[in-house]
């Protein structure tokens, strides 16, 4: 009987995913913050909107979280996740307006 080493890639594999997942729902709160004070809102200004607030370290008033860099493309993935849940919809008229 022979024992192995412990697997640590599978350690780090496992704390990517769940750093990814924290990141996901912080960008999701994010979104929904956001739209729920402006009701309606150009993708544009928003995607502007949650990267400026990740780089600040603002999820809202009075509320702060650790900043972290953040791209368009997560913003907008997260934006899809969203409008595919039924939280967000578009403006049938305007398709690149979002409403909460």
């Amino acid at each position: 009987l022979r024992l192995l080493p412990q697997q640590r890639y599978l350690q780090v594999e496992r704390a990517e995913v769940s750093s990814l997942e924290r990141k996901r729902n912080i960008l999701c709160c994010l979104i929904t913050r956001i739209l729920k004070v402006e009701k309606q809102l150009h993708i544009d200004n928003l995607v502007f909107r949650v990267i400026d607030a990740c780089q600040k370290g603002e999820l809202g008033p009075g509320l702060q979280f650790l900043s972290f860099c953040c791209h368009s493309v997560d913003v907008l993935s997260c934006v899809l996740h969203l409008l595919n849940q039924g939280y967000l919809r578009r403006q049938e008229e305007r398709p690149h307006v979002l409403e909460y």
